[in-house]
């Protein structure tokens, strides 16, 4: 079992809870950053828009978990948005790639995120597994250029695996603190049609779904990080049960959502059911797969 694991892009919601559950099982954790935090973690710093990178970050290092990205849905998006979500992605594994193939290091293996965008959203009732094709949309195309930059790490002979990340529900932040906070208020409603599935997994399952991957050297290749899917309905629905809210209002139109929110409406209006059968036939077991009681742990 590798003992000792660089995290980079720690400072996010995934990251951050993933440090406390390794540090919990007795890994040592450092951490690769664009600054130096002082803290219980070591943290070490990379510039990828100029290629820098401290390699005193790689000494003792079994496993890198690459969670390095800009946040999808953190900002409105422009051309210099989509650009940094994709840059932030492909350039930081560029680096990591460099840096490695340079050999004078210890790590055997390479964790990085991905995403379910990958698929590209559908409102019929096809399952997506790991062998589906790429869509076209423009999250579909970053997440595939994402998953070739970091492909090429396993010609170093260096076993990689990728996580396509689905809806991660935490109370820390992302979707479900969105998704919570107008049902607290009482005005939830469903966003777009209300039919659009949601392909999701608790924040717990997914840090050790990554902590699996690291240890497991049978895992290589994709994996679908999700647990279950539902109606964008149906979770709004159970929300507001979990809270104890009415809900009253209509769905939320998708043309009202591009206004609000612009182009990354597609992320909340659209959705796919994706499928978590490759990652339980590695023996990996959910601890939140009924989602009223993952709500209810998470909201109240």
């Amino acid at each position: 079992m590798s003992k000792k694991i660089l995290i980079t892009g720690a400072s996010g919601l995934v990251g951050s809870r993933l440090t406390e559950m390794l540090l919990q099982k007795g890994y040592e954790v450092s951490h690769l950053g664009r600054t130096k935090k002082d803290g219980a973690v070591k943290s070490y710093v990379w510039n990828v828009e100029k290629g820098e990178f401290d390699e005193q970050a790689l000494v003792g290092i079994d496993t890198i978990v690459h969670l390095a990205g800009a946040g999808v849905a953190d900002k409105r998006w422009n051309e210099d948005r989509k650009r940094e979500i994709l840059e932030s992605r492909t350039k930081s594994s560029a680096l990591l790639y460099e840096t490695l193939k340079k050999g004078n290091h210890s790590v055997k293996a390479v964790v990085s995120a991905s995403a379910i965008g990958y698929y590209g959203f559908c409102l019929d009732e096809r399952i997506f597994h790991e062998d589906s094709k790429p869509s076209t949309d423009y999250l579909a195309q970053v997440t595939k250029q994402w998953e070739e930059s970091v492909d090429k790490i396993t010609s170093l002979n260096l076993r990689v695996a990728k996580l396509r990340i689905g809806i991660v529900l935490s109370d820390k932040g992302g979707a479900l603190v969105e998704m919570a906070k107008p049902v607290r208020l009482g005005v939830g409603a469903a966003l777009g049609t209300g039919k659009q599935y949601l392909s999701w997994i608790h924040i717990d399952d997914l840090c050790a779904m990554f902590i699996k991957a690291a240890e497991d050297d049978q895992m290589q290749g994709t994996y679908n990080a999700v647990c279950d899917w539902i109606t964008n309905k149906a979770i709004t629905t159970l929300i507001a049960k979990v809270l104890n809210k009415p809900l009253w209002l209509p769905p939320i139109p998708g043309f009202v959502m591009k206004l609000i929110v612009g182009e990354m409406a597609v992320i909340v209006v659209n959705g796919s059911k994706v499928s978590s059968e490759k990652i339980r036939e590695t023996g990996f077991s959910f601890q939140h797969a009924d989602l009223e009681k993952a709500l209810l742990h998470l909201l109240t």
